[in-house]
Formats: structure tokens, sequence, C-alpha cells
């Protein structure tokens, strides 16, 4: 900022009064300022002066140099010629009592700066702006094109099998799905607790190798009545996000490799996050039109509970959230444009995109909620994002293991986590 623009510049310390206001005389003539005659804004650093002054005044206590005038040391100061001598000015400022202890430091205005802008802030709503609200409903458009929220498809499946004859001697699971909705309303707490066919699996006393060796017998010895209908499910699902991907026209806008390298990195995400707007956190049940689908039913399709406890947590955690259609959907498209997937090439494109996402979403939180918490709903959701993460190496590890057992995963599902192009 040029020193004539910070003369100007109304932010500042005055030293007395806060200078936001024309000060004048009871006959409402306005006052002067008593170092060059110019129109006063008030009271600063003890005396009646001017914008410009009281700017000349602050710099010159804080520069080191010494001031000499070119004259006589007798310059009369006015509007017109108070910059031809600054040492002059400086002597009729400290005539009229201007005071050096006034001045505020630079931590002191820099602090009074922040306090003024968050209080703008808070005077003034936050609004979405017309390109955040145009991204928004693209999303939201894409989302309803792609995926059908009554979930009328599922029954074309082929049938999940809960049939307790295939399964361990163990299990308890009835054979309907009325029936294990009465019998099974735990709280959440005890449900992300359930105990699973292969429960003694997991004991305390046993150690890593003979966990493995017993899941290994376990998995052979296990027939996946359910695979065959999540395997249908799955390449549903996944031909959806395809879809959505394509719908985008920032997606579009990237070559085919990255694209590509996208998609297999979210996909398994972008599930998760639809089946969490179905989830019933109450129940543990994902309640999907004609179907409803229990913990045990994923069990049944050959996964296992180190990657089905995180699963569950992560339902309870995201649905307690109570998102928005819009927030769901900005956080599926957070998910999608991730600039560090194996096999992405142009990061700075896709890092620009998901910041632009990311930031509509906090906009959107701000603009749209009005919880007083809400400033806690951004972080939550970004720390659901990262668990996310965390869950996605473990998922495709656990399809390959099913797939070598019981060959019936979904080819298109195999060639997401292949990790070729």
């Amino acid at each position: 900022m040029s020193k004539e623009m910070e003369e100007l510049s109304p932010l500042g310390d005055s030293g007395h009064g806060d200078g936001s206001e024309e000060e004048t005389e009871e006959d409402d003539e306005p006052k002067i300022c008593q170092v060059c005659g110019d129109k006063s804004t008030g009271y600063h650093f003890n005396a009646m002066t001017c914008e410009g002054c009281k700017g000349f005044f602050r710099r010159a206590m804080k520069r080191p140099a010494q001031l000499c005038c070119p004259f006589q040391n007798a310059c009369v100061i006015t509007k017109s010629n108070r910059r031809q001598c600054q040492s002059c000015r400086l002597q009729k400022c400290l005539s009229i009592g201007m005071k050096r202890e006034l001045i505020m430091s630079d931590e002191a205005v820099e602090k009074r700066r922040m306090q003024i802008r968050r209080k703008r802030m808070q005077e003034e709503p936050v609004m979405l702006s017309p390109q955040q609200e145009a991204v928004i409903q693209e999303l939201v458009a894409a989302h309803r094109k792609t995926f059908d929220m009554t979930c009328t498809q599922f029954i074309q499946f082929r049938p999940l099998d809960r049939d307790q004859k295939s399964m361990s001697e163990n299990s308890r699971e009835p054979k309907s799905d009325k029936s294990y909705t009465n019998m099974y309303k735990p709280p959440p707490e005890e449900a992300i607790q359930r105990t699973f066919s292969f429960s003694s699996l997991s004991s305390p006393s046993s150690s890593p190798q003979s966990l493995e060796s017993k899941e290994r017998k376990w998995l052979k010895s296990a027939i996946f009545t359910s695979l065959p209908h999540f395997a249908d499910l799955t390449t549903y699902m996944i031909k959806n996000i395809i879809n959505f991907g394509k719908t985008l026209p920032m997606f579009r806008a990237l070559i085919i490799e990255d694209q590509i390298s996208l998609l297999k990195g979210a996909t398994f995400e972008i599930i998760l996050i639809h089946f969490n707007m179905f989830f019933n956190e109450v129940s543990g049940i994902w309640e999907c039109g004609p179907l409803q689908y229990c913990l045990d039913d994923a069990m049944r399709a050959g996964f296992q509970r180190h990657l089905l406890d995180p699963m569950m947590n992560f339902h309870y955690t995201l649905r307690k959230l109570h998102l928005h259609e819009e927030e769901y959907v900005l956080m599926q498209a957070i998910s999608l444009f991730s600039p560090d997937r194996p096999g992405v090439t142009h990061h700075s494109e896709i890092d620009r995109n998901q910041e632009t996402l990311a930031v509509t979403l906090k906009t959107y939180i701000e603009a749209k909620r009005s919880e007083p918490d809400k400033h806690l709903l951004y972080p939550k959701i970004m720390a659901c994002l990262t668990e996310m993460r965390t869950m996605n190496e473990e998922y495709t590890k656990q399809v390959l293991k099913i797939q070598d057992i019981q060959p019936d995963v979904s080819p298109l599902l195999l060639e997401i986590i292949s990790k070729d192009g």
C-alpha cells in the first residue's frame, strides 16, 4: 500500500475515540485538523487531526531516521504543502499534544484488523457463490440420474440366500428379513460388538499365525451364500459410479487414464457413502427399499471381521452426522477427485477440483446449517473420508481372498481392484 493510500485508510489506531464519526462543533461546523487545517476525523493520539496526519505521525514515530528541515525549521504546515517538510510537520504534531505512547504496536493493529474482519463475517451471513451453487446442482443431478434411491433394481439380483445350513454351526441368524429385524435391535454400541459365526477365530488367546490358519480353514469350509447377490449388487453399484463420473464435466475433462485411476481408487469409498444413506443407526440395518441387509449378510459373502468391524463403526459415525443429500454428494465427489490415487498423472488439475469441492462443502455447511456446533461438521466429514481410505486396502485383500476360494466375484469389481491399468 502506498503512503498516500495509507493516509486515506480509516483503519488504524486513534488513541482517543474510534474515529468512525466526524467530530462537529455545537453549530454543526466540522472540526479541522490542528496540524494541517484539513477536515478532522476525530481525536487521534490525543489530538484532533485528519486521517493523513494521523497516519503520518504513526509512521514517523516508528521510523528510526532523524528528520531534518531543508529550510529554517519554521515551515507553515497546510493541507496543500504538508508533504513538503516532514520535520516541521512532526514538530507540529508534537506541539499540539500528539503522544507516541498511544500508538498501537503492529501486533495490536493486526489483532484489531482480525477482530473487525471477524465481526463483519458474523454480521454478514455466509452465502454460496453462483459457481458453488452450480457445482452442487450438477452433483445432485448426476447422483439422482445415476442412482435409484428406491433400490427397486435390487430385487432383480440373484436371491440373497440366508439358509442357515450353509453356515457354520454357531450361526444364529433367522431365515427371514422380518424375523431378523424384530429380533435384532440392539443399541449402536452393542451392534458394533455383535458376535459373528466365526467369532471364535478372534479370541484374545489366539496368536496372529493361528488366527490366520483358522481363518483360512473357515473360508475354505464356508459356502458364501450371499456372494452371488453381492456380486450382482456390486456390479450394479460400480456401473452407477462410472456413470456418475461420466456425467460430471470436470471429470470428463480429465484424460481417460486419470479417469480410470480415480474410479479404481474411489469406487469402494463411494459405495460406502451410498449405503450410508440407507443405514439405520438404531437397528444397525441397511434399509434398501424392498430389501434389508445386516452385517452378517456381508459375512455370508465372505468378508471378515477386521474389515466389517471398522466398516460398522464408520457407518454409525457418518450416519449420526445426519448429512443432507448435498453434503453426501459433495463427500463422494471429494473422494472421487483424489489426486494421490495410484496411476494419476495430472495431479494439479485434480487437486484444484478437489479443493473447489472441499471449499464448496465447507461453505454449504456454513450457509445452510444453523446448529451451534456446525463448525465441527466439516472436519468430521473429512475424518470419515480418511477412515474410508484406511479400509480400502483391506477391502481389496478380502475380495481377492474370496475370489480364490469361490470364484463368483464380479468381473467388473476384479477389474476395479486390479493394480494394472
